[in-house]
């Protein structure tokens, strides 16, 4: 079946951003479940499509046509204590660098369920910040690459040999038991998508990249807070709550603060309350 009709196209956003859970419910559920769930129906779903070459459409196999199964690879993810398998097609891997769980990407995208229904697309370009999307895009996108970026004369610019491809996602990597206006809880979305650029954030504007606030080395920058105010440290402008902000604490001047240590106890001035 080529996807349906475009019956509940979202905003800009509304779908792909992450969302916090609502804490009203009593009911227990049980994610792990879930999980083995949501990775029985993507198996089915890639053994039973395939991507028309023609018009870069997934469709249903009715003619022996080569499924969707043996042309993905799997990215096997941890969160909570619970596996997941979020599987992605490469149709073009990209010709630049890939994008980490705390940078930025350019792209566009399709997204829908696994009824081919449409809940959401992007066909002109937009910059969206891994940090504040679902799970399944975190992960997925840096299995990918950017574009080589062509400028005209004119200062007019396009890319070319973009990332592109698809994630398909489990739902416990996407909006779990937490239905949406057109996502019914528990529903493993797919997305296809182009990844056209890549932004090294810098979002607390610290002279350190946000990658590189991620103290545990975990990938996930969300979960690093040094001085415990509440504030992640690549959204804290004052890391060690001293008082100075971090990207003053740049002794040499060399512009990185990652690099000073004025008390030599192996702590970088800006997470050093004692230096």
């Amino acid at each position: 079946m080529k996807l349906k009709n475009l019956f509940f196209i979202l905003a800009l956003g509304f779908v792909i951003f992450s969302c916090k859970k609502d804490d009203s419910t009593d009911v227990v559920f049980d994610a792990a479940a879930q999980s083995l769930l949501d990775d029985e129906a993507l198996i089915e779903y890639l053994q039973t499509h395939y991507l028309n070459d023609v018009d870069g459409g997934i469709w249903t196999i009715t003619n022996n046509e080569t499924p969707l199964m043996g042309q993905v690879e799997t990215q096997n993810i941890t969160k909570n204590d619970i596996s997941y398998k979020l599987y992605y097609l490469k149709e073009n891997e990209g010709a630049t660098v890939s994008p980490s769980r705390a940078d930025s990407v350019l792209t566009t995208y399709t997204g829908m369920l696994l009824d081919s229904t449409v809940f959401d697309s992007r066909s002109s370009l937009t910059w969206l910040s891994l940090t504040k999307v679902i799970d399944g895009w975190s992960y997925g996108f840096t299995n990918f690459k950017g574009g080589d970026k062509i400028v005209n004369e004119d200062e007019s610019f396009y890319f070319e040999n973009s990332g592109k491809g698809i994630l398909f996602i489990p739902s416990g990597l996407a909006y779990g038991n937490i239905g949406q206006i057109v996502i019914p809880a528990n529903s493993p979305l797919v997305f296809q998508i182009t990844l056209e650029d890549v932004n090294q954030s810098d979002d607390d504007n610290d002279s350190i990249l946000s990658i590189l606030e991620d103290i545990d080395q975990d990938g996930d920058v969300k979960n690093d807070d040094s001085d415990g105010d509440l504030i992640p440290d690549y959204l804290d402008i004052d890391d060690d709550n001293d008082g100075i902000l971090t990207r003053d604490e740049d002794p040499n001047g060399d512009g990185n603060p990652l690099n000073d240590d004025t008390d030599n106890d192996g702590i970088p001035d800006y997470l050093d309350t004692d230096n």
